[in-house]
């Protein structure tokens, strides 16, 4: 039995940091991971798709180089083996250096294996026996298999194994018209891909107002990708050139015909192999393991951080998963997952910056809602860029005068929405963003006159 203060199980985003801070303190830590170090951000999500994203701009902004009086004779190709392997040298690189991190800092022991609970605070990883009085998870997700007729009869991808396709796909059905499933419809679209994208939802990323569904919709399918939304019925077949699905939408029936099947339908935690049951940590209905405020499990001593809390599925939650308990247990303070404001990108292009409520969700809240809206297409910078579509939208509470949420879907919206979640955080009214001098020419330039328009809904 090998004894520390602490183990950690898994090396995603808040793992290896939290692994750091505790060892800084002269504890004795081990961090145990099973596959690539970095977890899903560096091995098969942040990291990776975003390298494709940036090639399949490429490959798009040189179809349009014409537009630009640029001159690009020949044709535009795209060499997926090439593109392949770049994606595969930043995403090791990232990986060896946070394994390589680890390995060099001092009280900290690296495992290799695949750890399991034997008791509540006693871990086995292959033949070895660990203890620690604090045990912290961040053992990360997967993609969900959705019960779909026949989905066992058809070779499918999700979002990590589609990262080793190193050809072209003839045609791309992915099922899901979330997150996950955009970015990959546009990334292989313009990779030259057919792409036909299935939602079961009336509409495209439902949890977002209908007018920026709306203008995702219409910028994928300007560029080609086939959508159909409230789809049901869906049935899964082979095919002598793949794959088949059937399926219902209003009063149609269509029938798809594709060479490749990708699944983008929802993630669940990777915590049914880990032997919580012997721990008798708690786990929900859907796997999650359950945690208060500070992510404290219902065990003494055992916390659970990142995708596997069930508290946020992105890098930036899992990293403040961190933040909070190193601070709770190392600093003296009482920080909990209460105090952060949801946000998150959506990477097509245009990405889309999100940052607090939708109207949608303030109206139903009970807020006096103030809501203004202004067009990409109205942007100079945008103008410039050559990059119109999209649109901006802030949301306000009408008796406090602070800002209840924002949307900004247009070039640079994943970083202009900054702007407006550093004035949520420091809880300031509207106000303050309207009389601000921003830079010209800029996309943010235009956030205080966004400001200056709000206006109440009924």
């Amino acid at each position: 039995m090998q004894t520390f203060d602490a183990i950690i199980i898994g090396s995603g985003q808040a793992g290896p940091s939290l692994a750091k801070r505790l060892a800084g303190t002269g504890r004795h830590v081990a961090i145990i991971e099973r596959g690539a170090f970095g977890g899903t951000c560096i091995n098969t999500g942040c990291t990776p798709t975003k390298t494709l994203v940036a090639s399949a701009y490429a490959a798009h902004m040189a179809r349009r180089a014409a537009e630009f009086g640029v001159v690009v004779g020949g044709g535009v190709t795209v060499d997926m083996r090439r593109v392949k392997q770049r994606k595969d040298e930043i995403v090791t690189s990232w990986s060896a250096a946070t394994e390589a991190s680890l390995r060099a800092t001092e009280n900290c022991t690296v495992l290799r294996g695949h750890a399991r609970f034997v008791a509540p605070h006693e871990l086995e990883v292959g033949s070895e026996r660990l203890t620690a009085q604090q045990v912290f998870i961040d053992v990360g997700g997967r993609a969900v298999v959705p019960a779909v007729s026949g989905i066992d009869s058809v070779p499918y991808l999700t979002n990590a194994t589609a990262l080793d396709l190193d050809a072209v796909p003839r045609h791309l059905i992915i099922l899901g018209g979330s997150y996950v499933g955009l970015e990959f419809a546009q990334i292989f679209r313009r990779f030259g891909a057919e792409v036909s994208v299935l939602e079961t939802a009336p509409r495209l990323v439902p949890r977002e107002d209908a007018e920026i569904s709306a203008a995702i919709r219409g910028t994928l399918e300007s560029e080609g990708v086939r959508i159909i939304c409230a789809a049901r019925d869906v049935v899964a077949s082979p095919s002598p050139q793949g794959i088949e699905l059937s399926l219902s939408s209003g009063d149609t029936h269509l029938a798809l015909e594709g060479s490749h099947l990708l699944l983008a339908t929802g993630r669940r935690p990777n915590t049914d192999d880990l032997g919580l049951e012997r721990a008798g940590v708690a786990v929900d209905a859907r796997g999650f393991i359950v945690v208060d405020e500070q992510l404290r499990s219902n065990v003494p001593g055992i916390w659970a951080l990142g995708e596997c809390n069930g508290h946020g599925a992105f890098t930036h939650t899992s990293y403040n998963d961190f933040e909070i308990v190193a601070a709770n247990l190392l600093d003296g303070e009482n920080r909990t997952v209460n105090d952060r404001i949801a946000a998150y990108a959506l990477y097509t292009d245009p990405p889309l910056g999100r940052a607090g409520m939708t109207e949608t969700e303030a109206r139903q809240s009970g807020h006096s809602v103030l809501v203004a809206s202004m067009a990409m297409a109205d942007v100079a910078r945008a103008i410039e860029k050559g990059e119109t579509a999209g649109l901006m939208k802030l949301v306000v509470d009408g008796d406090t005068r602070k800002i209840l949420g924002a949307a900004i879907l247009g070039t640079g919206g994943d970083e202009a929405i900054h702007c407006i979640l550093d004035l949520m955080y420091a809880g300031a009214s509207y106000t303050v963003l309207q009389r601000a001098m921003h830079i010209h020419p800029t996309v943010a330039e235009l956030l205080p006159s966004l400001a200056a328009e709000l206006t109440p809904v009924a």
